[in-house]
C-alpha cells in the first residue's frame, strides 16, 4: 500500500482534538465504546479501528486519503477542498 487514510490524524483533525487524545482506547472511550476483544492482536486492533471508522461517517466526516509513501518518505496527502468538523465526541447519554 502506497497511500492509506491514518485514523488517528483523521479522528484528530475532524473532532479537533490534539494528537495526545488519538490512542485507540482513547478515541474508543470518547466515543462511548468499549475496546473488543485483546489488547495488541492485530485482527482486533483492525476492527476496533474500523468501528471507529464507521462511527466517523455516521457523524458525517469525509474518509481521505491522508498519506503516502513517496520515495520512500512518509508524506502528507493534503486535500483542496477544507474538511469540516465536527465538535469533540460526547459519551452517550442514557435515558432512564
Amino acid at each position: 500500500a502506497k497511500k492509506w487514510i491514518n485514523i488517528r490524524k483523521l479522528y484528530g483533525n475532524f473532532y479537533k482534538v490534539p494528537r495526545n487524545q488519538t490512542k485507540l482506547t482513547i478515541m474508543l472511550e470518547k466515543l462511548g465504546m468499549n475496546y473488543d476483544g485483546r489488547p495488541h492482536s492485530g485482527l482486533d486492533d483492525s476492527k476496533n479501528i474500523a468501528r471507529i471508522a464507521i462511527r466517523m461517517l455516521q457523524d458525517g466526516c469525509d474518509l481521505r486519503v491522508n498519506e503516502r509513501i513517496h520515495g520512500g518518505q512518509l508524506m502528507t496527502v493534503s486535500s483542496s477542498a477544507p474538511l469540516e468538523g465536527a465538535p469533540a465526541p460526547q459519551m452517550p447519554r442514557y435515558r432512564n
